[in-house]
């Protein structure tokens, strides 16, 4: 199967993503009294697939008499627009999503940061394409997922670069759509992550920055705000569960890899290659992280990207671990 086809067969869970925008109205999550079900958002990648194979957190809830409920998403826009109306109840994303729910005023809460390289992100030209450099962007259509971490790693890519976000065309397109873009020359660079990115880069492709390259990373784990007033200690167990089976697939990256390869179908060296390139590291949501995302958010307002300045220490969840 060539590196296209599949691009585009990962990107085919947009439409799970879709599936989930059109459920009927929420149901407050503090009205189901007792809590039977737990729903967890989350996308093919990282320790995901890993975790619900090993049921570890279902044998976690299994003794409060809680069943859990698994709901796909492409990426992290959808996911947080899920979290905000109650139809899921805690979900992970990377960085600039919740900046743009925040703004939005979405009812959710940070509970929990994951560590990142800032390798698994990265804008990428053909190996063909002129451009070299991100001041090469220039004129040029970039294409990324409106208001996900992609976007983010764009503009500070822009940023860095002396260029502002008026020099480039932006083309919002969500990773299925992009996929066959980039293919088909209808857009000169794509900002996209793992395992997306892994996959394109066994094709002939070029990286031109690497999220690293122009500000700090890192991905959350959030919560509905509603869920956790009525569940706090629900939610310090599912962080718990997620940092234990985080320090155990620190040790066990090569049953990551053949999980996320069940689950997607993708070629074990470029999952490989973005597994390898990874930390699996659950943490408190810490000062420097949310110093981090608020020059995130005050970059954003000031582009004019979302509507107004936002406080992202009003939003964030205390957790302490093995507590």
């Amino acid at each position: 199967m060539s590196t296209r086809r599949r691009l585009l067969s990962l990107a085919g869970s947009v439409a799970a993503a879709l599936a989930v925008m059109t459920m009927g109205a929420p149901v407050p999550a503090q009205a189901q009294q007792p809590l039977k079900e737990v729903r967890i958002g989350f996308q093919k990648a990282g320790i995901f697939p890993a975790v619900k194979q090993r049921r570890t957190l279902e044998d976690a809830l299994k003794p409060r008499g809680i069943e859990v409920k698994w709901v796909e998403f492409a990426f992290g826009p959808p996911l947080l627009e899920a979290l905000n109306t109650a139809n899921i109840d805690f979900g992970f994303t990377g960085d600039a999503p919740p900046i743009f729910a925040q703004a939005a005023t979405a009812n959710l809460l940070y509970v929990a940061a994951l560590s990142s390289t800032g390798t698994n992100e990265a804008i990428i030209v053909p190996d063909s394409s002129s451009i070299r450099t991100v001041a090469d962007l220039k004129g040029k259509r970039v294409g990324f997922a409106k208001g996900s971490s992609a976007h983010n790693t764009t503009v500070a890519a822009l940023e860095k670069a002396g260029l502002s976000y008026q020099d480039i065309t932006p083309v919002y397109l969500a990773p299925a759509d992009a996929t066959a873009a980039f293919a088909g020359g209808s857009i000169d660079a794509w900002t996209i992550w793992d395992p997306y990115l892994a996959l394109a880069e066994k094709g002939k492709v070029r990286v031109i920055s690497f999220a690293r390259d122009s500000h700090e990373t890192n991905a959350f784990f959030l919560a509905n705000r509603a869920f956790t007033a009525a569940h706090p200690d629900l939610v310090t167990l599912l962080n718990q569960t997620f940092a234990n089976e985080s320090s155990w697939a620190e040790a066990h990256k090569a049953e990551i890899i053949r999980s996320l390869h069940e689950a997607t179908g993708v070629d074990q060296e470029a999952l490989a290659r973005a597994v390898n390139r990874s930390i699996f590291q659950v943490t408190p949501v810490t000062d420097a992280i949310v110093a981090s995302q608020q020059a995130t958010a005050d970059r954003f307002f000031k582009l004019g990207l979302i509507p107004k300045a936002i406080t992202v220490k009003d939003i964030v969840w205390l957790w302490t671990p093995n507590s």
